[in-house]
């Protein structure tokens, strides 16, 4: 392709809305063009390097048995309804009407589409296992879409599904499609952190997220140094060190304190003489309408996601000052001291032989010298707080625990039944023996824009991007630097030599050699190969590896050997990674 003709506008500015690298270096390179908040097209080097990435995607999953099918964005929403999931998400799904009155949601995922083709088609046991899966638009209506394209409202996605006789046989699969996840990362240019994750709105009994490491991902996860122990901090836990415990063999009693105008912890604890750890935190929330208290030991903090998945809760936001009026509470001084009739829930790390500050559900008042048990009712016990830096590590009790930011690369999931189960669309099988059996899913999630944008979170550097040879727009760049005839003439020869085996930009434009050399920096092309009349005096060229700023001079007769070196020594290399025993 030649430059004049390959639409390509880059920007010296960096546009005022961008923040993140990948945002900025996507608009200044024309890879992107913004149309509404989360909304951009993809333009002509944009759209080359996500359909590579669609390449290498298809390529993993037709390896371990995969099919490519293709299902509607538009949904009838009584299949929505059948899952409940129509009711469960909130404004992030699209629902509307047509002009015949019936409802309809914009797909954010393909779960109840692809599980209906099952009921429709997978009729014995003869029919499974098989993973179907599409790189298809969804639609997304996020609150706060933010960093270019890491948080959009539209964006492509491969999803695929896989379909089994039971648990024992998706146990199986699913090794296939994590090490398959970790190749298609690696053939991109990135290195995934796989880690235990929350399955949250999607539901099934375990999953895995593929994390990059990065200073701009919006998810933190843990890592223990010491075991290699890694989980995203929704779902991860340490160990809670152990409270400096009073005499409990005859501990003092309850007592209540006035702390008018007392407010902060800082204050209160200067006010009681004790440490955070000695406070009991209580906080409200409401379960899809039901008043929960939840309590922590004072130096931690309530997990939301933790809550939600033992209460099985849908939608859990913090109580309203009307739902606490309702059972006489206040915020502020909650504690479960005295309370009846409103569902409790503790953390671990509220333990028996502890004497607490708490609230006294009163304004203005706290009790001291609160004993678990003794003054109230310790129900249901379980681990619902935040994991802690530097937390030692549940899982081997010897790593000080680790929390990173990342970016979501990809996520699996095991199923189960979630969808095919009676309450839900109902999906079995004739087992071959003893009559009808549940057909057991996983499910599985790669945002192609998401990881553009994560390479060149990874790639990239003050002159711009820095693309993998795997998936970027053009191999090589040529660029003559100079209008004389024969630096053009050997330009045009290089160009058409390596087109026929290479995807190769020539720049052939009217342009100063600085304004080549930038660009061409900053479009992140992974080989850079200039024609100079310095060069020419001795029938060499320059050939630039951008990623390592490595230069070669070699002669035009040598530079089918130097690029061959050059591209087998940028080819990421599938040994070590942490793969899944299949």
């Amino acid at each position: 392709m030649r430059y004049s003709q390959a639409f390509i506008h880059t920007l010296f500015e960096v546009p005022k809305e961008a923040e993140t690298s990948s945002h900025i270096l996507l608009l200044r390179g024309s890879f992107i063009s913004p149309l509404a908040a989360g909304l951009y097209s993809l333009l002509p080097l944009g759209h080359r390097t996500a359909e590579k990435i669609k390449s290498i995607i298809r390529e993993e999953l037709d390896a371990i048995g995969g099919l490519e099918i293709t299902m509607p964005v538009l949904n009838p929403a009584e299949l929505w309804k059948k899952t409940g999931r129509y009711f469960d998400i909130g404004d992030e799904l699209i629902r509307f009407k047509d002009r015949r009155d019936r409802e309809f949601v914009l797909a954010m995922t393909h779960e109840e589409v692809v599980t209906d083709i099952a009921k429709q088609f997978l009729r014995s046991y003869r029919d499974l296992p098989v993973m179907l899966y599409q790189i298809q638009t969804k639609i997304r209506d996020e609150a706060r879409p933010r960093a270019g394209l890491l948080r959009v409202r539209e964006f492509f996605m491969k999803d695929a599904y896989s379909f089994h006789r039971d648990f024992e046989d998706l146990d199986t699969y699913y090794p296939r499609i994590f090490n398959a996840y970790l190749r298609i990362f690696k053939r991109c240019g990135v290195n995934s952190v796989p880690i235990e994750a929350d399955s949250g709105i999607m539901g099934g009994t375990g999953s895995h997220e593929f994390m990059l490491d990065s200073e701009n991902g919006e998810d933190r996860f843990v890592i223990c140094p010491a075991c290699g122990y890694k989980a995203n901090t929704e779902k991860a836990e340490g160990l809670k060190p152990l409270t400096q415990p009073p005499d409990v063999a005859t501990p003092h009693p309850m007592e209540k304190a006035a702390t008018p105008g007392i407010k902060t912890i800082a204050d209160l604890m200067q006010f009681f003489g004790t440490t955070e750890d000695h406070f009991l935190k209580t906080v409200a929330y409401e379960a899809d309408g039901e008043l929960v208290l939840a309590a922590v030991r004072g130096d931690f903090n309530v997990s939301p996601t933790k809550l939600a998945n033992h209460l099985k809760a849908i939608h859990l936001d913090f109580a309203s000052e009307e739902a606490l009026s309702k059972k006489g509470l206040h915020a502020g001084f909650l504690s479960p001291v005295g309370i009846s009739g409103v569902r409790m829930v503790f953390d671990t790390s509220v333990a028996d032989d502890i004497l607490f500050v708490a609230g006294a559900n009163e304004p203005d008042m706290h009790y001291r010298s609160v004993l678990p048990g003794r003054d109230f009712k310790v129900g249901d016990r379980l681990d619902i707080a935040e994991v802690r830096e530097g937390d030692m590590c549940a899982a081997c009790g010897k790593g000080a625990l680790e929390i990173r930011r990342g970016i979501e690369l990809g996520h699996t999931f095991k199923l189960g039944t979630k969808y095919t189960a009676p309450e839900s669309m109902d999906v079995t099988y004739l087992d071959g023996s003893s009559g009808q059996a549940r057909v057991i899913m996983g499910c599985y999630g790669i945002g192609v824009e998401r990881l553009m944008a994560a390479v060149v979170e990874r790639w990239h550097d003050q002159s711009g991007m820095q693309f993998p040879i795997s998936i970027a727009p053009y191999h090589v760049i040529v660029s003559p630097l100079g209008k004389d005839p024969e630096i053009v003439s050997t330009a045009e020869r290089i160009y058409l030599l390596l087109n026929s085996s290479l995807d190769v930009l020539l720049d052939d434009r009217d342009e100063s050699a600085g304004v080549k050399l930038k660009d061409a920096d900053l479009l992140g092309i992974p080989v850079r190969i200039v024609v100079s009349r310095k060069l020419m005096k001795t029938g060499e060229v320059e050939v630039k590896v951008r990623q390592t700023g490595e230069v070669r001079i070699c002669s035009e007769k040598d530079l089918d050997s130097v690029l061959n070196e050059i591209f087998e020594s940028l080819k990421p290399s599938l040994e070590g990674l942490p793969y899944m025993p299949e």
